[in-house]
């Protein structure tokens, strides 16, 4: 029988991948707060789905892996509304099923007939999954790796056969209408031990009391010789006036009976009745009748217990492991498919592990825009490329013209994308980060304090000293909480430190000069190129496109001061 061999929908069998995890204040810098948020209205599928994405490995097979994955799902609706119907039956009988029960009290014949049924879904489950995993759309290798893992565990667990088992011993409890006893005697006609017979579906029929015992004791001839059973489904009413007499005495020295036996559906009732008795006579004779079927059935039924129980765990246990995963997909693909429904555009991710641009984005944006525009038309899309002659972009622009929306953007891309996950873009190739750092100021207090400063001294020498050339690094106004000479000083030392190592750097500044220094920095870097970028104006007035140039800080300043009429001319020609 399989064990529980650590398959994953995350992950290749045998990937040997090292993960690092994204804090949660990385999350928040990129603005992904709010697209978990509408992903699921389930807070344990929030958190699962969140620590999926906070997971990251620059292994680019992972994130391969999920892509072909997700791609599947994304593209098979009806795999994801059959997925989700299993899932909510599996959690189902994870939640109320008795497989599980491990108790010493006896358990009856309701049992036994109840776990058969379940028994019965555990198998269906399992059989609607591999077939629905069948589907010859399907090409990724991790599902139908899947499809070949549940077709093992259902042809180990020997379910086709217990099937057919199940079908042929299988009765409803509706359909038992008496129970056959047999009773040992000794030469005193003393009962010295009982047993069950037989369990039937039809009732005895009544016949006269005399004429039996006659015909069963009276004649030698009639003695039987053998123990066996024939069938017959006659025996005789207890009178009404003796009925406490007899009731006690079977209780107390197991005399002969044949009862009538009608099993209730609810599985606390467990009732066999009597039939033609007074309410009295009835409860003791039910009690009686429930206690010696579950001393004869208990043994059976436990073993049965235990039996179901393993085959259940191959059905359930290891397959209920991976519906947060594959929830995880499902949830991913119908918010994508929503949004793409309203216009926006998202691709296909392609990572890749060396050689050229170590990423190169074509008309992406930022998910956020998309969530929460209604017209996403007027979504205004970037270019942007990583390689080595521009490893460090100084970001500059005028204040609310999309310098934090782009920089969140590019970490992104990287989250979504190694995440298995279509990303917001027309065009994505990258090769995978090891991990993402930010350093995004709590607030936006442009002022003088020394405190501040250190404390962001101190962040940026962990977070460079963390970081490899397989690393993303997210500025956002680094060092602006102190006057600008103080600024740009650590800024430009900061930059050619980040050369050295080569790591992938968006640096959003209103230190214009810095990215004036752009060149100067990569002539004394021998390893990475520094590159300033910047928000475009048109006349202006805000592009929200970036562009490869020279800070245009004093001629944006200069159109506005004429728009609004304070240049000097202006002013004393008033």
């Amino acid at each position: 029988m399989h064990q529980n061999t650590g398959f994953s929908l995350l992950q290749p069998i045998d990937s040997d991948a090292v993960f690092r995890t994204l804090p949660d204040y990385v999350i928040h810098d990129l603005g992904l707060d709010g697209f978990f948020q509408e992903l699921s209205a389930d807070a344990r599928e929030r958190r699962f789905i969140a620590n999926v994405i906070s997971q990251v490995t620059d292994d680019p097979e992972v994130a391969a892996y999920r892509q072909q994955i997700f791609g599947d799902i994304f593209r098979l609706p009806e795999l994801r509304k059959t997925m989700l119907g299993l899932f909510e039956k599996i959690q189902f009988m994870k939640d109320f099923s008795t497989m599980h029960r491990t108790s010493d009290e006896e358990l009856g014949l309701w049992h036994l007939f109840h776990r058969l049924d379940e028994l019965n879904d555990y198998i269906q489950t399992v059989e609607t999954m591999r077939d629905c995993l069948s589907d010859d759309k399907i090409s990724s290798e991790g599902l139908l790796s899947l499809r070949d893992y549940i077709t093992g565990l259902y042809e180990d667990a020997l379910f086709a056969e217990m099937k057919k088992d199940i079908a042929a011993l299988k009765m409803k409890a509706s359909d038992v209408q008496s129970v056959t006893l047999g009773i040992n005697v000794n030469e005193r006609f003393e009962a010295v031990s009982i047993g069950l017979v037989s369990v039937n579906k039809k009732p005895f029929k009544k016949s006269g009391i005399v004429s039996n015992f006659a015909d069963a004791i009276a004649s030698r001839d009639k003695l039987r010789d053998t123990a066996d059973w024939d069938g017959d489904l006659h025996y005789q009413l207890i009178d009404q006036e003796e009925k406490r007499g007899i009731i006690d005495h079977m209780k107390h020295e197991a005399g002969l009976l044949a009862v009538q036996s009608s099993f209730a559906t609810d599985a606390r009732a467990k009732s066999t009745i009597v039939n033609a008795m007074a309410d009295g006579a009835a409860e003791s004779s039910t009690f009686y009748l429930d206690t010696v079927v579950n001393k004869m059935l208990s043994s059976l039924v436990k073993k049965l217990r235990d039996t179901l129980t393993k085959y259940a765990n191959v059905a359930i246990v290891n397959l209920s492991g991976l519906v947060p995963e594959f929830v995880y997909y499902i949830r991913c693909a119908e918010f994508i498919g929503g949004l793409m429904e309203k216009g926006c555009v998202f691709c296909e991710a392609q990572p890749v592990t060396v050689g050229g641009a170590s990423m190169e984005a074509k008309g992406f944006y930022n998910l956020k825009l998309a969530m929460n525009r209604e017209n996403t038309g007027d979504i205004v899309p970037n270019d942007l490329i990583f390689d080595q002659k521009h490893t460090v972009y100084i970001l500059t622009g005028a204040n609310r013209g999309g310098k934090t929306t782009i920089t969140q953007a590019v970490g992104q891309l990287f989250v979504l994308a190694q995440g298995g996950l279509f990303v917001p873009a027309e065009c994505f190739r990258y090769v995978p980060c090891d991990c993402i750092y930010t350093h995004f100021p709590a607030d936006e207090d442009k002022t003088m304090d020394l405190g501040r400063l250190g404390e962001e001294c101190i962040r940026f020498r962990e977070l460079f000293s963390q970081s490899t050339d397989k690393s993303l690094l997210l500025l956002n106004e680094t060092f602006s909480t102190t006057s600008f000479e103080e600024g740009y000083y650590i800024a430009r030392d900061s930059v050619k430190a980040l050369l050295t190592k080569a790591v992938r750097t968006i640096y959003n500044t209103h230190m214009h000069k810095l990215g004036e220094d752009a060149e100067a920095l990569t002539r004394e870097s021998n390893a990475a190129g520094a590159a300033s970028l910047i928000m475009r104006t048109e006349d202006g007035k805000r592009s929200f496109k970036v562009a490869l140039a020279q800070p245009e800080g004093s001629s944006y300043a200069r159109d506005i001061a004429e728009k609004y009429g304070v240049t000097y001319d202006m002013l004393v020609g008033m």
